[in-house]
């Protein structure tokens, strides 16, 4: 018998095959023009960490469609939701290396990349229906459809990265809808989701916070006023009026047609922000916390994107038939998942302001169970 052969380096992690694969359309280094390697490598590293995104985002989800999600899988999807936006944080400092090409280098071999682009990144586009962006919300590269279309091959056949994104969009539930199923089992001032009288609970706990939000505009409203000329008053008092009427607005859903559980999730969020420091929801809210930092990260690599692509390249049109820096800074700015979790932000009042709950007690370690949430 052979002795067992040992493991290296190289053959673990498959150095050899991934040294040859920057050889571009050719598969040959040697007719790469003199930056094109710079390009290509930056963009496999991106790829790379696109599928370490991708894997981390599947299992926070895997974690959240549980029917029970207890404090300890809590810690392990914050967790992964803080490896995420370290590695959004760490891929967006890699522009600064396609920054060093030079507008002229990068010309000299642009044209090879056409229709190509950025865009029929199937990774991204998996990441991104993974968050919970959905068809509708999304900005055509060129014409109506062009999202699906870009994704054929050039002769119009299916491609590897159709089938991606047609598996991404099949595999439901996205994070968002996830989370806002464990949110919705959130339970208020100590009643559980399923019980018969949390309707009513919801709307108490809505009520008192809504009277709780009014002393502390009326008091930010007379402070404003004491340093505001007198012929401004008028238009402090509509606007700190317009202030409180979007909060009971925004708990109550009317901006999504009375959408109850639109409401249910939206009140779980401000329940859990404004008792954050109650043993039980201590974990429940660093979720959302690294829910709202990973899709900060995430803008910031799209912004990072647009502002290395027009240093280098200006607003030229882009390879792929788009409007180059344009579109890339209208994914930046219209591209939100969590819209909500960042319009709590709105409503929070200071500790001491918040109205007190009859049960606190019940998210003590020692007495309440919130694994069903």
């Amino acid at each position: 018998m052979s002795a067992p052969r040992g493991t290296t380096y190289w053959d673990y992690i498959k150095v050899e095959e991934l040294l040859a694969l920057q050889g571009g359309l050719e598969g040959d280094e040697a007719t790469l023009q003199d930056e094109e390697l710079l390009f290509i490598t930056v963009h496999q590293v991106f790829e790379l960490w696109f599928k370490l995104v991708r894997h981390e985002l599947l299992a926070a989800r895997n974690l959240f469609v549980r029917d029970r999600v207890s404090e300890q899988e809590l810690s392990r999807a914050a967790a992964r939701l803080r490896r995420v936006t370290t590695i959004f944080r760490t891929g967006a400092q890699h522009f600064e290396v396609v920054e060093t090409l030079g507008t002229r280098e990068y010309l000299a071999f642009r044209n090879k990349l056409m229709p190509a682009s950025g865009f029929q990144s199937a990774q991204l586009r998996q990441i991104e229906i993974l968050f919970g962006l959905e068809d509708d919300e999304r900005i055509p590269l060129g014409a109506p459809g062009s999202h699906i279309t870009s994704l054929h091959n050039p002769d119009g056949s299916a491609s590897p990265a159709l089938a991606r994104v047609q598996e991404a969009q099949a595999d439901r539930p996205n994070l968002r809808e996830a989370v806002d199923a464990w949110l919705e089992r959130t339970p208020i001032d100590g009643v559980a989701h399923d019980h018969p009288d949390i309707d009513a609970v919801r709307e108490t706990f809505v009520q008192r916070f809504l009277d709780a939000e009014r002393v502390e505009i009326d008091r930010a409203r007379a402070h404003a006023k004491t340093v505001a000329a007198p012929e401004d008053h008028a238009r402090l008092d509509a606007l700190y009026d317009r202030q409180a009427a979007a909060t009971a607005e925004f708990l109550r859903a009317s901006d999504h047609d009375c959408d109850a559980r639109r409401a249910r999730v939206r009140i779980a969020m401000l329940f859990i922000e404004t008792y954050r420091e109650l043993p039980l929801l201590s974990w429940p809210r660093e979720i959302l916390a690294g829910l709202i930092e990973v899709e900060q990260a995430f803008l910031i690599f799209r912004q990072r994107h647009a502002r290395m692509v027009e240093r280098v390249i200006g607003r030229r049109v882009g390879t792929g038939g788009s409007a180059g820096v344009e579109y890339l800074d209208r994914t930046a700015l219209e591209y939100r998942v969590f819209r909500d979790l960042w319009a709590t932000r709105t409503l929070l009042l200071k500790g001491e302001a918040a109205p007190p709950l009859e049960r606190a007690g019940y998210y003590d370690f020692a007495q309440g169970d919130l694994s069903e949430g």
